[in-house]
């Protein structure tokens, strides 16, 4: 005999209940009808591919994230999507983007990642987000940003604060003064963690001119408001053009943000450096109080297209659906009206159920033998040969 606590699920894989699904399927369609609003097409990505070709130039971190398991037809290593933004840039620059105008895409859906969230551990995202392809302007990575921030809006999330970054800078520096690919990445994995005695340590070991220790060690302090950015230009000029290019497009971006929305609170961390392995530019994130991860994340990544024979500038975001509608603000909606139906078979009570449900009513009909009627508010009754909702 099944013992009644016998059933349990992996950690961080969950089950909504029916509240918590009803509030997140309402958060879904809500999202899509805002994508499509701003000319965003629907796709929906497969859920297991090819290791290889699911894993294209996105890097160590994914495939640390992915779950493996073998084709019984094939024979071939399949895995699991842990993230579908790589699979719709290969849907965009192989089916899909065929001229010049801009490629708007959304998506939403279950992903499943080896090792989860730091934060709320979940392992089992439902994740949305928008990706545009096609385009290099600044304006393309505001106009994602401002979707990500009507996205949360939509969820109810208030007191957003974003933080923002651009990858060019670290990875100019870090190839203007000669780094190899392990000191670069020995680089990386210390300053996201800033350790500023490992830091030091490392840096010593390069044996760099004072200039480009400076340089490096100046990543770590150099975040704030939108001033902090003048003074990056200052501290990072031996980075040369590349680097000073990158600092600006952060002030045109703060520039363009502020005018749209003055009291949205910026930061600015030069040091930041999130899926550096395929972000190419201006990265963010967003934040909300009492939350200790970012609720909604993104940037921008020239080159993952151009892993898959087909060079293709991208900017996008992504977020968890599941983590929205749990930190969601919006009030529960009042307890929906529910109709019982009495268990008689009369043509004419079913044509009235029927219609009734067509007007987006609930209905719920008696079923023989039910100990108890069913939870509900109203009733149907047949008055004089009519059946009428009744109190």
């Amino acid at each position: 005999m099944v013992k009644k606590n016998s059933w349990m699920l992996p950690e961080g894989i969950d089950a909504l209940l029916p509240n918590d699904a009803k509030r997140l399927e309402i958060m879904r369609r809500e999202l899509l009808d805002l994508f499509h609003s701003w000319g965003y097409q629907y796709v929906i990505p497969p859920m297991v591919e090819f290791r290889d070709t699911l894993l294209t130039g996105t890097g160590s971190e994914l495939a640390l994230q992915t779950f493996n398991l073998t084709d019984q037809i094939s024979g071939k290593a399949l895995g699991i999507r842990a993230d579908m933004t790589p699979q719709v840039a290969r849907m965009a620059s192989h089916h899909i983007h065929t001229g010049t105008a801009p490629t708007r895409l959304c998506y939403l859906g279950s992903v499943l990642q080896a090792r989860g969230a730091k934060i709320e551990k979940s392992r089992s995202p439902i994740q949305v987000g928008v990706e545009l392809y096609g385009s290099q302007h600044i304006k393309s990575d505001v106009e994602i940003i401002r979707l990500m921030l009507e996205t949360l809006a939509i969820a109810g999330l208030q007191e957003v604060h974003l933080d923002l970054g651009h990858v060019a800078i670290f990875r100019d520096l870090a190839k203007n003064a000669g780094l190899g690919v392990e000191q670069e990445a020995d680089l990386f994995e210390v300053l996201q963690r800033k350790a500023a005695d490992e830091l030091d340590e490392l840096l010593t070991t390069y044996q760099l001119d004072a200039a480009w220790h400076q340089a490096f060690y100046q990543l770590l302090s150099l975040n704030g408001d939108v001033s902090v950015l003048e003074e990056a230009k200052t501290n990072l000029a031996v980075g040369g053009a590349e680097v000073i290019n990158a600092i600006e497009e952060l002030q045109q971006v703060a520039e363009l943000l502020q005018s749209i929305y003055p009291a949205l609170p910026l930061y600015f961390d030069l040091g930041e450096l999130r899926c550096y392995q395929y972000q190419t530019g201006i990265v963010f994130a967003a934040f909300v109080p009492g939350f200790g991860s970012e609720v909604a994340r993104g940037g921008r990544y020239d080159n993952l297209t151009g892993q898959l024979d087909s060079t293709l500038p991208a900017t996008g975001f992504s977020a968890d659906v599941k983590v929205l509608s749990a930190l969601s603000s919006l009030d529960e909606e009042q307890a929906e009206e529910v109709i019982l139906a009495p268990d008689v078979n009369d043509p004419d009570l079913h044509d009235v159920i029927r219609q009734l449900r067509a007007n987006g009513k609930i209905v719920v009909q008696e079923l023989p033998g039910d100990q108890q009627q069913p939870q509900h508010t109203l009733t149907l009754i047949n008055a004089q040969g009519q059946w009428q909702v009744s109190e």
